[in-house]
């Protein structure tokens, strides 16, 4: 699978048709078939009681990075919306940014499947694994303005 869209293009998409929450997100990088993704963690609103991440926090940014690796291999589609989502939380992530490591398992005519693993930055093992599923809009399967699957 080779990406259509990179780095730069995904950011813009996300600042124009996000921007209230964009600037909370870095791509880190997209490569065939992947996205990295990092979550900037806000120390006021993201952390719980404990000191970790909260769980609402892991799982928006697992679905944040599943909504980009499918983008950055379809186009811009904004109406691409989660029909099913899977999340593992495997240990206590640091109160520090977060980074998403998104592959696409699976990319069809109306579906995108992802898996990914998340990571407290500057540790080595993941705190939460996700699988999601996006159902892309009806258009792509028309093939007007998508890119070839």
């Amino acid at each position: 699978m080779t990406p259509v869209m990179t780095e730069v293009e995904l950011a813009a998409f996300m600042a124009r048709e996000y921007g209230t929450v964009a600037d909370r997100f870095v791509i880190e990088k997209v490569v065939p078939g992947a996205l990295d993704l990092r979550l900037k963690v806000d120390p006021e609103q993201d952390i719980r009681p404990g000191g970790t991440v909260s769980g609402p926090v892991m799982f928006t940014l697992a679905d944040v990075a599943a909504y980009l690796v499918t983008l950055a291999h379809v186009g811009p589609e904004a109406l691409a919306v989660t029909v099913n989502a899977t999340i593992d939380f495997m240990r206590k992530p640091a109160p520090v940014d977060l980074v998403a490591q998104a592959r696409l398992l699976k990319l069809g005519r109306a579906l995108s499947v992802s898996d990914m693993l998340l990571y407290s930055v500057g540790h080595e093992k993941p705190v939460a694994r996700a699988s999601l599923t996006y159902s892309l809009p009806p258009r792509r399967l028309t093939g007007e303005g998508a890119a070839p699957v």
